[in-house]
């Protein structure tokens, strides 16, 4: 079913309305699509930075500071200057396209769990940066890397759910985050083995 199904409602709109809203949405559409992309930038930046900074923690002075020093500034311009105002775009695009839609199919229901789940993550992150803010590292830089593949998850289906729509099974999709992540984990294990065998 094209997205054209979901926002026109012939009851309701003449043929230049129809015509009229299904062009806005496209435009909405495009900068939705454009800010989500900043947005997960952001996300998976972030967590690589939060990384660097629980590890120069661990060097020795002068080095840790001058590292911490570079990593804050770095952390700080990247989350409230990009990340935060994406995110921010990001739901009001989506909330707006969601008031188009005439009809809300059940992939979309789904769609916006995930989104919560993605805010939801999103705080998450927002709480380690403040944390990071005030020097305190209460996470080893492996634990980060694993909290980092969270994002890679969101963003694997609700990719899959807003391309594939309905034709997207229930139990094939479960399966396949459930496969994703056990991948992730292998991966992550195995960069820790040669990281470890070549110090």
């Amino acid at each position: 079913m094209a997205d054209g199904d979901y926002i026109v409602n012939p009851s309701t709109k003449t043929q230049i309305e129809q015509f009229l809203t299904f062009a806005m949405y496209l435009y909405i559409k495009a900068l939705h699509i454009i800010f989500v992309v900043t947005w997960f930038a952001g996300l998976f930046y972030i967590v690589r930075l939060f990384v660097y900074q629980a590890e120069a923690n661990q060097k020795p002075s002068p080095e840790r500071e001058t590292l911490l020093q570079q990593f804050d500034v770095m952390a700080k311009r990247l989350w409230l200057g990009i990340t935060w105002p994406s995110a921010i775009i990001t739901l009001i695009l989506g909330g707006w396209i969601f008031w188009l839609f005439a009809a809300t199919p059940t992939w979309l229901w789904v769609k916006l769990g995930f989104v919560a789940g993605l805010y939801l993550y999103h705080f998450s992150l927002h709480h380690i940066y403040l944390l990071h803010q005030r020097h305190e590292y209460p996470y080893s830089s492996q634990q980060l890397r694993l909290w980092n593949e969270a994002a890679t998850v969101f963003l694997i289906a609700i990719v899959m759910l807003v391309v594939v729509k309905q034709g997207l099974s229930a139990v094939w999709g479960i399966l396949g985050l459930a496969l994703l992540v056990v991948l992730l984990m292998i991966a992550i294990k195995a960069y820790q083995y040669v990281r470890k065998s070549k110090s």
